[in-house]
């Protein structure tokens, strides 16, 4: 049981930590951040496991991680409000043309970023050609060109 508290309690702070993060911290990662990645799962390993290395604590904290995601996946499609809390909304970058230097302080997004994901996925390279443009929840930035 003490194994399952222990996953439990883990899951939740590591998506908390993720959550409280920001969105683009694991759209792209560098480097550092991958190397960050691979000791917070070392950590992780460690806090979750303990002294039992056996095969059944194991497949118990595999079991127990699943299965928060899937009641979370559950909960989520159940009360769509909960989508909101767990997820967030995607956050507006730039709104009718202009702008949102808050949110993309924020979201620590530069317009050179913006400005990538624009010749990427719509072929757009001034900022003037772009209205509207928002991180999305998987940290993603969508555009929307202007209408030419």
């Amino acid at each position: 049981m003490e194994s399952v508290i222990r996953g439990v309690t883990i899951y939740v702070f590591l998506w908390l930590i993720f959550r409280i993060s920001g969105k683009r911290t694991l759209a792209e990662t560098s480097p550092f951040e991958l190397v960050l990645l691979l000791i917070i799962s070392e950590v992780t390993n460690q806090a979750m496991v303990d002294s039992d290395h056996s095969i059944t604590n194991a497949f118990l904290l595999i079991m127990t991680l699943v299965g928060m995601s899937v009641l979370l996946s559950f909960i989520k499609h159940r009360w769509p409000a909960a989508s909101r809390i767990f997820e967030g909304l995607p956050l507006p970058l730039i709104r009718n043309g202009e702008r949102l230097q808050h949110n993309m302080d924020k979201s620590r997004v530069d317009e050179e970023e913006i400005l990538m994901s624009a010749r990427l996925n719509q072929g757009v390279e001034k900022m003037e050609d772009i209205k509207e443009a928002s991180v999305e929840n998987d940290g993603q930035i969508s555009i929307v060109p202007r209408s030419q």
